[in-house]
């Protein structure tokens, strides 16, 4: 699967498949929603490239990619 990618406030974010890696696919400053067994989970990569995210997956595709934009938002202020 070839992530899809959109920006929202000059944050891109890519749309992952379980067995794709965060890191492989985005730079620092970008996120990532990724599919796994128990849902959507949403990562963030930092500007040294570290990791981080929420502690609990989301039920849709479309509620991440929701928190997503509103992490976006934050960021654009």
């Amino acid at each position: 699967m070839t992530p899809e990618h959109l920006i929202h406030r000059g944050i891109r974010i890519a749309t992952l498949a379980s067995s794709q890696d965060v890191v492989a696919h985005c730079a620092p400053g970008q996120t990532a929603i990724r599919a796994q067994g128990d849902g959507w989970w949403l990562y963030f990569v930092d500007e040294d490239g570290t990791v981080d995210g929420y502690d609990s997956p989301f039920a849709s595709h479309a509620e991440a990619l929701w928190a997503a934009k509103a992490a976006a938002e934050f960021s654009a202020q």
